[in-house]
């Protein structure tokens, strides 16, 4: 436990302090997208993104976990292509209802709001995909979290599909091989989602997500852990009620790891990763090494990023991130 509690003071700032920086996209990027995407068409797209974010976090520092989930929703369902920012209308059904979306997913007015901002310096230049990828990053790096350098020039889809939202988007309920598989399915490795499942170092879950797991006595999990998560999250009603996915909810750090060493998983997804399979030495790695977890969590960002993106001339540059052109 000390050791715990002295890696979560090795915060973002102190790591850039010693330069740490994780600027990957020329080694890992599709070739189709750049760092340099909007350079003369858009100079001033990362500033902007990146108020508009801090302005977001200190209205709800639980928005940074939101847009981070948010990027991840979207690029597992048919590539990164802003699909799940499309709103249902009388002619059209995207996948804000699908059931991992439906009250679930958030933060969609804070996008609109960045989208608003970049179209006054550079209308009609940004795709909302492109937008998601860098506030993505933000969240992560105004939580405590690494940086790195963000693949641009994606372009934004006209359809989004409810039925794949349902299908292809990890459920907390799935044991290591079914994550694994899903993982796999989108072009990332096993390293790639265990270091991504590190997001969840920021949030909270639904009482309807864990429920199974904290009233289940054969589960792999501490039983204090389990007596505090059921005071807020009854055997039945309070589906709605929120609790932490780690210990340290609003920041970006390690301690997500530990708490799965120590049977304190939220999730069954999440203590899958350590529960006597394939990823137990990776999750031990991530809890005594803060800047190993970083460095691949960063580098699978970057992979996730790069699923599937629209460029050239397929799709559209939205004008509203809720509506095709």
């Amino acid at each position: 436990m000390a050791l715990m509690f002295k890696l979560k003071f090795l915060n973002a700032k102190a790591l850039c302090a010693v330069g740490f920086l994780f600027a990957l996209s020329f080694s890992a990027t599709s070739a189709q997208l750049s760092s340099t995407f909007y350079a003369t068409t858009c100079p001033t797209l990362e500033n902007t993104v990146r108020t508009g974010m801090r302005q977001a976090i200190r209205a709800e520092v639980r928005m940074a976990a939101s847009i981070l989930r948010l990027f991840f929703h979207d690029c597992f369902v048919n590539g990164c292509d802003a699909s799940i920012l499309l709103v249902d209308s009388a002619t059209f059904t995207g996948e804000q209802n699908a059931l991992p979306n439906k009250n679930s997913a958030r933060g969609y007015g804070v996008i609109d709001n960045i989208k608003t901002d970049v179209e006054k310096a550079c209308p009609g230049v940004v795709s909302c995909a492109d937008i998601l990828a860098i506030a993505a990053r933000e969240a992560v790096v105004q939580s405590g979290g690494p940086t790195w350098t963000v693949p641009l020039g994606r372009r934004d889809a006209r359809t989004a599909s409810k039925s794949a939202a349902e299908s292809d988007l990890p459920s907390p309920f799935a044991d290591l091989a079914t994550l694994t598989a899903k993982f796999s399915n989108k072009g990332l490795s096993a390293t790639d989602m265990t270091a991504l499942s590190g997001g969840h170092t920021l949030g909270f879950a639904q009482c309807s997500a864990f429920r199974t797991r904290i009233y289940n006595a054969t589960a792999n999990i501490d039983p204090t852990f389990a007596t505090t998560r059921q005071a807020n999250c009854p055997a039945s009603g309070g589906d709605t009620n929120l609790a932490p996915l780690d210990g340290t909810q609003s920041r970006f750090d390690n301690r997500y790891f530990t708490d799965l060493i120590n049977k304190r998983g939220l999730l069954i997804s999440d203590q899958e990763l350590f529960n006597g399979g394939s990823q137990d030495a990776l999750v031990r790695r991530y809890s005594a090494s803060p800047l190993t977890f970083f460095r691949d969590f960063a580098t699978a960002m970057i992979n996730m990023g790069n699923i599937s993106p629209l460029t050239g001339t397929n799709g559209e540059i939205r004008k509203n991130c809720a509506v095709v052109n």
